[in-house]
């Protein structure tokens, strides 16, 4: 093995998890695979051709960058949309590319409409409402402005969607501020229909929002944790346990993290392991390498913490994550020995670390702990 550990991704996951959203979401509205942040850490270029076999054909991206990259992998019949980031020296690109994105300000509009008139080619803009999240989006003051320059601007500006973004769906404790969401961007979006706009996709509802508020599904979802196969919280995966009583998790991980062990000692009772003194034995112990340390995305925070499977056993993190390497106690694990697999975050012989589990002993978020995967390390579908 060229890498000190590697990243498998299940088709079989995936398509399943798709297939779950789908039938939640109904056959009225476009399913948009959110693939931002390497999507979501499983890497952009190993999972969008599985994503497409699977038959998305809509992809969501955070910034140009993003669209860039998967511009280079996806077919021509796949569809691009930023949501957020672009400067403006690649406005040109995303229109020239028929990339559409997210307009949020009347400074970008007024650009978007100086750039699609030198190129002499509509840009195909989704005009972002605020609607309660006060982070990006036109206020509801600032409409009539839009709607005169989509107006007068026309032949330079298509508007393919209006949309905004769901502050806390997957919290109940939200609720009352969902509810008043939903109803402000459908009162706009009549106001923008009254205009005598009719654009081909409302898009409110997040992975959260399609799970939890129905209502929300509109003509477009921008799906994001729960393609990978993550519930967007605990709750919400209540929620859906008590309504749907399933057995087993109809939502299934896409992701495996793997090593292996590069060594193994015997310590002798009352030595000291790893840096400093914050793991003593307290008996004769076996004790492994593994070459996979907070360089490589596995957090400090799990020294002494953490856990890993080894021959289907859970065997404990023991002493401080080092840079380059975790040190793990094998004591109980059977014939362990330099080159077994090591799963980081996955299944073995039965057993699961699973991506929630490992992300609560580190106090962060899937999210997070997904996003922070490093790049250099090899994704490949697994067979």
């Amino acid at each position: 093995m060229l890498h000190t550990s590697y990243i498998e991704l299940s088709k079989e996951a995936l398509n399943n998890n798709l297939q779950y959203l789908k039938k939640r979401m109904g056959d009225h509205a476009k399913y948009s695979m959110v693939v931002k942040a390497n999507a979501y850490g499983h890497g952009l270029e190993q999972l969008l051709p599985m994503i497409e076999e699977c038959g998305v054909d809509h992809f969501s991206v955070f910034s140009v960058a993003e669209a860039m990259r998967a511009y280079e992998i996806k077919k021509d019949c796949c569809q691009l949309m930023i949501m957020g980031y672009i400067d403006e020296d690649h406005l040109e690109w995303a229109i020239e590319k028929d990339v559409s994105f997210f307009v949020f300000t009347p400074e970008r509009l007024q650009k978007v409409i100086e750039v699609a008139r030198k190129k002499g080619k509509p840009a195909k803009i989704h005009v972002e409402l605020e609607t309660g999240m006060h982070r990006t989006g036109f206020c509801e003051d600032q409409l009539e402005e839009v709607s005169r320059l989509l107006k007068k601007y026309s032949s330079y500006l298509h508007l393919e969607g209006i949309c905004s973004h769901m502050a806390g769906a997957e919290s109940i404790v939200n609720y009352q501020r969902m509810q008043e969401q939903i109803e402000t961007f459908n009162k706009l979006c009549s106001w923008f229909h009254s205009e005598g706009f009719q654009p081909a996709y409302r898009h409110l509802a997040c992975s959260a929002g399609l799970l939890n508020y129905p209502e929300s599904i509109m003509d477009m979802v921008r799906v994001g944790i729960s393609s990978y196969g993550f519930w967007p919280s605990d709750e919400t995966k209540m929620m859906h346990l008590k309504e749907e009583a399933f057995d087993t998790d109809p939502l299934q991980r896409v992701l495996s993290w793997k090593s292996v062990i590069m060594s193994l000692n015997r310590v002798p009772k009352g030595k000291y392991v790893s840096y400093g003194k914050s793991y003593m034995t307290n008996r004769d112990s076996k004790i492994s390498t593994v070459p996979v340390g907070y360089g490589y995305g596995f957090s400090r925070t799990l020294s002494n913490n953490g856990h890993v499977l080894v021959n289907g056993k859970r065997v404990p993190v023991v002493g401080t994550v080092n840079m380059n390497m975790v040190v793990i106690d094998v004591t109980d694990a059977e014939n362990v020995k330099v080159g077994d697999e090591v799963v980081l975050i996955g299944e073995q012989n039965g057993n699961t670390i699973s991506v929630g589990s490992f992300s609560d002993m580190n106090n962060s978020l899937n999210y997070e702990l997904l996003t922070r995967l490093p790049h250099h390390i090899p994704r490949k579908q697994k067979t």
